[in-house]
Formats: structure tokens, C-alpha cells, sequence
């Protein structure tokens, strides 16, 4: 790692107050991200994957419902953005990487072990076919995955009432979160707040949108695989 690459995940972990071990571990992360052509991400140089994979993670841990979860349900994992980052960050707490891509699965797998990490669990799956999963998180997690009504119904039934999903978005989409709504109302969910945040410096026009799970998701739901996204919930106006 660069000086400067150095320099920034040392500020990275006294701003988020991570342990020496969490930083040794996602040090590794990006050591193998840099080095591995298989690795299912665009950003490989390490300063920058620093700001858009780690800090951008990492910035979730502002909200309670992040940094107190005990089982955290990360869905369309990908490279391991933010789920495999929470995980090092939070050694008490257990994370799902949700993902159905079997080459995805096995960067996880290389990922977890190259850190270290005992804590992570790699779901070969859809969200909406895990069914190990239903209501046992007490927070799902997902970025870059699918628009937020989409995200609420994937999350809602692997959420404990009282669970929380948290999404990465950029910027607000008021149409998007009328939608959103829509499909919170129906699955059991209700919105709590959306946070705008600046993982580092520069960073503009990014929130994390948190829903609650207040109620229990109704028996329907999740529908077959495919269908959300498909045949997406979407307010009436």
C-alpha cells in the first residue's frame, strides 16, 4: 500500500473508530481487489476503492441501527460492498452475503478468508429464494442492487420486526421513493429517515434510506424469484 493509500485508511479508521484488526483486514481486502483480475468490481486502485468501497460502507455505521445489529443480511453482495466491510467493522455481529452469482461467491470466498473474517456466511441465492433467511436480520443492507421499491420487498420478509433495511442511493428520486413507500406499506415496512452522507471528501448527492419493519410481511411476499423486479410495487399516483 502507497503512502497515500496509508494515509487515507488511517483516517478512515480514526473517523470511524475501527479496531487495528478490522483495518489489517480490510487492508487485505483491497491488497486482493488490486491484485485479482476476477475481482467483480471497476475500482481496483487502492486510494480510490478506499473512499468508494470502505468509507462508503463504513458511513452506515452513523446509524444505530447499523452499529448495534447482530445479524446483518447484505443482498446482491457483489465484490462484498458495504456487507464484507460491516462484517470487519462489527466482529460481533454475523453477515449474510446474499449473492447468486457463483463467480461472485467465490471472490467472497477468497475475500472472507484473505481477511480473516469468522463472522461471514456466503448465501448462494436471490434474496427472495432464501428461505433460511426469513425474519432472523436486524438489518439488511444493499447498494447498487435495484430501485428501492424493489429493495423493500427483497428485504422485508428477511427482516425481524423492528429490523431495519438500509439502502445506498445517490441522488433523491421523489418518484422512486413514492414507490418505495408503496411497497413498505405493503410488506410491513415504513419509512425512518433518509440520511445524506459524505463518505469522504468530494462526495456529493449520496443518502442511505432506512426503512423500519414495524408490522409482519404478509405470507405473499416474497413472490417468485424475479418478480419484484419484474412486476415492481408502485404507488397508485
Amino acid at each position: 500500500m502507497s503512502d497515500r493509500s496509508a494515509s487515507r485508511m488511517a483516517a478512515v479508521q480514526r473517523r470511524f473508530g475501527l479496531p487495528a484488526a478490522a483495518t489489517g483486514a480490510l487492508d487485505r481486502l483491497l491488497e486482493l481487489i488490486a491484485a485479482d483480475p476476477t475481482a467483480p468490481t471497476a475500482v481496483v486502485d487502492v486510494a480510490r476503492a478506499i473512499d468508494v468501497h470502505v468509507a462508503d460502507a463504513l458511513v452506515s455505521l452513523q446509524l444505530d441501527a447499523i452499529r448495534g445489529a447482530r445479524r446483518i443480511a447484505d443482498i446482491g453482495s457483489g465484490a462484498g460492498f458495504p456487507g464484507i466491510v460491516l462484517a470487519a467493522a462489527l466482529p460481533a455481529a454475523r453477515v449474510a452475503l446474499v449473492e447468486s452469482n457463483g463467480r461472485k461467491c467465490d471472490f467472497l470466498a477468497r475475500a472472507a478468508e484473505a481477511m480473516g473474517l469468522q463472522n461471514v456466511e456466503i448465501v448462494r441465492s436471490r434474496a427472495e429464494e432464501w428461505r433460511d433467511g426469513i425474519g432472523v436480520h436486524d438489518a439488511v443492507t444493499a447498494r447498487a442492487v435495484a430501485p428501492l421499491n424493489v429493495l423493500v420487498e427483497y428485504a422485508a420478509p428477511l427482516l425481524a420486526t423492528g429490523g431495519t433495511l438500509v439502502a445506498w442511493k445517490g441522488r433523491r428520486d421523489a418518484r422512486e421513493e413514492r414507490d418505495a413507500d408503496a411497497a413498505a406499506g405493503a410488506t410491513g415496512l415504513s419509512v425512518a429517515e433518509v440520511c445524506p452522507v459524505q463518505p469522504w471528501d468530494g462526495a456529493e448527492h449520496l443518502h442511505l434510506h432506512r426503512y423500519l419493519k414495524v408490522a409482519c410481511t404478509p405470507n405473499r411476499y416474497p413472490r417468485r424469484a424475479g418478480i419484484a423486479s419484474k412486476r415492481p410495487l408502485r404507488a397508485s399516483t
